[in-house]
C-alpha cells in the first residue's frame, strides 16, 4: 500500500476522531488521522470533565468495548466522583474532573506511539466519490490521500464562528483553525447541513476566588475508575475539590438589561442552541421565575492558575462578563483569563445516516461527534468508536457492530440520533433510555466486552480477565442460594424468626455481602464485582420486570425490513409514514415504530407487505 493510499481515514482528532482511529488501527487496519493543528488532538475546550448522568455510563461501555476515553479520563484525573449513590442502580454514574493540558499531552503521545496509525497534519477540502462510494479526500497541502473508508469528526469545526456580544470571528474553538470548504463538499453530494450553536463559560483565576464564601464540593472517598481492567486510582487526598456557588437577583438584573448585546438575542446567531446545556442568559430568560442558578469551580490543570466558571456559558460581551461575575459570592474580584463565547457551527441532519453511522447517500462515508447534532465529548466518542469499529468492519468484509437500546447508551443515542433526528444540539439523558436499569454503571463489562473482543478490539488478556469475573460471580451466586440463613450465626440470631437463604437474606438493603460470605471468599473479589453482586440480588425483581419488556421488544427488533427501498408502492400506507420511512429507511420493524408520526396501522401494514414479499418469492 503506498504512503497516501489507507484503509481508513479520519477527520478531525477530537474525542469522536481519537477513538475512531484508535479502533481502526487497534483491529489492524492502515488509518490516517487528520488534524487542522496538533492542538486539537485530545482537546477539551469546553468544561474539565468526563463523565456524569449518563454520560459516565457512556464512558464506561467505551472502556468495555475496548475503546480510549476512559483509560485517558483515569490517567488524567484531578477528582473522581460517584454521582446519584444515594439513588438507585440505574442512574449512578461517574465524573471526573481531568487536567486539560495532561489529558491532551496524553493523547498526542498515544497517537505517536500508536501502531498502524499516521498523523497527518492538514485541512480536508473535499471528498472524493465514484460511482456514489467514496475513494479519499483532497487535503490543501498534501493533496490527494486515498482509502476505503473516510469517517468525517470535525466536531464544531466546519465553517464555525465564534460570538463574544457584537464581535464575530470566522475561526474554530479556542480561535483556532477552521474548517472552511468541508461542508461545502458534503452539500454538494447532496447532504443536508444545519446550522447550531454552543457555547462556553468565562476562566478566572484561582488565585482570585474566595472559596471561603462558596460550597466545598470534593470527590469521592472510594476507589473509582473508568476502567475495567487497568483501573487507576488517584488517592482522595490528592484529588482537588471543586466549589459551589449561586446567581443572585443583581447578577440576573445585569443581564436582564444587556440582552440586546447577548449574540443569541441581538440576532447574530442563527443556529439552534442545546436545550440542556442553556447559557445564562438564557436561563434567565426561560426560568424567570428562579432566584439563583448554580455555578460550580472547576479546575482546568494543575499546571494552570485556572478555574472553569461552570455554569456561566455566555455570548455576552466581555464588559459585561466582568460586571455580571463580581456579582457572584467569592467572585467578587475574580480577575479573567479567557471570556466566555458562542460558537456557531455546521452539522449533518442524522437521519441521513445508518445505525452503523454509514452516510445512506454515499457507500464507505461514517460521521461521528457532534457533526451528527450531538454535544459532549462523551457523546462523540461513544459514537466515534462506533464509527471506527463499523469502518474497520466493513474493510473486512463484516457486518456492522449495531448495539440496541437494551444494550447500552451508545444504543440509545444512535438510534436516536438517526430515527428520530434533532432539532437542538442532542445530549443523553438517563430519561431517554426506556431500559435504562439495564444499562447500568456497574454492567457495562457484561453487555459489551463480548461485543468488543468479536469486534477484533478488546484484547483476549481482557476478555478472559471479564470471564474471570463472571465466573467468580457464578460461584458466589450459587453459594448463596445454597447456603441457609443458620449457616452464618450472628446473623440467624438476629434473624432468628426467618427461614431463608443467604440469596434472600441479601435482598435486605441493610445486609451487605461482606455480611454473609466467609472472609476468604470475600477477600478474593475485587470491589466492582462485589457491587455487582449486591446489585444484581437486591434489584432482582425490578430487572425480571425489565426483561419482560425487552423480549416484547426484541420481537419487534428482529423483523427486518431493510429490503424495503419504496415504501410508496405499499398500498393502504398513509402518506405521513411513506414519506418518513423513505427517508429514514429503518433497518428493523423496531426502529420503524420509533419514528415520530409511524403509528400502528402503517406498522401492520409494513409487516403485511413483507410477509406477501417472502411469500411471493
Amino acid at each position: 500500500m503506498k504512503s497516501n493510499e489507507f484503509d481508513v481515514i479520519v477527520i478531525g482528532a477530537g474525542h469522536a476522531g481519537l477513538e475512531s482511529a484508535f479502533a481502526s488501527s487497534n483491529i489492524g487496519l492502515k488509518t490516517a488521522l487528520i488534524t487542522l493543528n496538533e492542538k486539537t488532538i485530545g482537546m477539551a475546550p469546553c468544561n474539565p470533565s468526563v463523565g456524569g448522568p449518563a454520560k459516565g455510563v457512556v464512558t464506561r461501555e467505551i472502556d468495555a468495548l475496548g475503546g480510549m476515553q476512559g483509560i485517558a479520563a483515569d490517567a488524567n484525573q484531578l477528582q473522581m466522583k460517584m454521582l446519584n449513590s444515594s439513588k438507585g442502580a440505574g442512574v449512578r454514574a461517574l465524573r471526573a474532573q481531568i487536567d486539560k493540558v495532561t489529558y491532551s499531552e496524553w493523547f498526542i503521545n498515544k497517537v505517536k506511539e500508536q501502531k498502524n496509525l499516521t498523523l497527518v497534519i492538514d485541512e480536508v477540502s473535499a471528498l472524493n466519490v465514484k460511482n456514489g462510494v467514496i475513494t479519499g479526500v483532497n487535503t490543501v497541502k498534501s493533496g490527494t490521500i486515498n482509502s476505503k473508508k473516510v469517517i468525517i469528526t470535525a466536531g464544531v469545526y466546519m465553517k464555525s464562528i465564534t460570538h463574544c456580544g457584537l464581535q464575530s470571528k470566522v475561526e474554530g474553538p479556542m480561535g483556532l483553525e477552521n474548517s472552511r470548504t468541508l461542508s461545502d463538499s458534503l452539500r454538494e453530494l447532496g447532504f443536508k447541513i444545519i446550522r447550531l450553536k454552543t457555547g462556553t463559560p468565562p476562566r478566572v483565576l484561582k488565585s482570585s476566588i474566595d472559596f471561603t464564601r462558596m460550597s466545598r464540593e470534593p470527590g469521592t472517598n472510594k476507589k473509582l475508575s473508568f476502567g475495567h481492567f487497568n483501573p487507576f486510582y488517584l488517592p482522595f487526598k490528592k484529588q482537588q475539590p471543586c466549589f459551589l456557588t449561586y446567581t443572585n437577583s443583581k447578577t440576573h438584573d445585569i443581564i436582564r438589561s444587556n440582552l440586546k448585546l447577548s449574540a443569541m438575542y441581538s440576532g447574530n446567531i442563527k443556529g439552534v442552541g442545546p436545550r440542556y446545556c442553556p447559557s445564562i442568559e438564557d436561563k434567565v430568560v426561560r426560568f424567570s421565575d428562579k432566584e439563583r442558578h448554580q455555578t460550580f469551580m472547576e479546575p482546568e490543570s494543575m499546571q494552570w492558575d485556572s478555574i472553569y466558571l461552570q455554569g456561566l456559558s455566555t455570548s455576552l460581551p466581555a464588559n459585561i462578563q466582568e460586571e455580571f461575575v463580581h456579582t457572584i459570592k467569592g467572585l467578587e474580584n475574580a480577575k479573567f483569563l479567557k471570556y466566555a463565547y458562542a460558537i456557531e457551527y455546521d452539522a449533518i441532519d442524522p437521519t441521513q445516516l445508518y445505525p452503523s453511522l454509514e452516510t445512506k447517500a454515499i457507500k464507505g462515508l461514517y460521521l461521528a461527534g457532534q457533526v451528527n447534532g450531538s454535544s459532549g465529548y462523551e457523546e462523540a466518542a461513544g459514537q466515534g468508536l462506533m464509527a471506527g469499529i463499523n469502518a474497520a468492519l466493513a474493510c473486512k468484509g463484516r457486518k456492522p457492530l449495531i448495539l440496541g437500546r437494551d444494550e447500552a447508551y451508545i444504543g440509545v443515542m444512535i438510534d436516536d440520533l438517526v430515527t428520530k433526528g434533532i432539532t437542538d444540539p442532542y445530549r443523553l439523558l438517563t430519561s431517554r433510555a426506556e431500559y435504562r436499569l439495564q444499562l447500568r454503571d456497574d454492567n457495562a463489562d457484561d453487555r459489551l466486552c463480548k461485543h468488543g473482543y468479536e469486534a477484533g478490539l478488546l484484547s483476549k488478556s481482557n476478555y478472559n480477565l471479564y470471564l474471570k469475573w463472571t465466573k467468580q460471580i457464578a460461584q458466589v451466586m450459587t453459594y448463596l442460594k445454597n447456603k441457609g440463613l443458620s449457616s452464618v450465626p450472628t446473623l440467624s440470631k438476629k434473624y432468628k424468626n426467618s427461614v431463608c437463604s443467604l440469596y434472600e437474606l441479601l435482598k435486605r438493603q441493610t445486609v451487605h455481602l461482606k455480611d454473609v460470605l466467609p472472609a476468604a471468599k470475600f477477600k478474593t473479589l475485587t470491589q466492582p464485582v462485589i457491587d455487582k453482586i449486591e446489585i444484581m440480588i437486591k434489584f432482582e425483581g425490578y430487572i425480571k420486570k425489565q426483561d419482560k419488556y425487552i423480549d416484547k421488544f426484541k420481537k419487534w427488533e428482529k423483523i427486518d425490513i431493510s429490503s424495503i427501498r419504496d415504501y410508496s408502492v405499499i398500498e393502504n400506507l398513509s402518506l405521513e409514514a411513506r414519506d418518513k420511512l423513505n427517508k429514514i429507511k429503518p433497518q428493523t420493524l423496531g426502529q420503524a415504530e420509533r419514528i415520530q408520526g409511524i403509528n400502528m396501522p402503517d406498522l401492520i401494514v409494513v409487516k403485511f407487505y413483507l410477509e406477501q414479499q417472502k411469500n411471493d418469492e
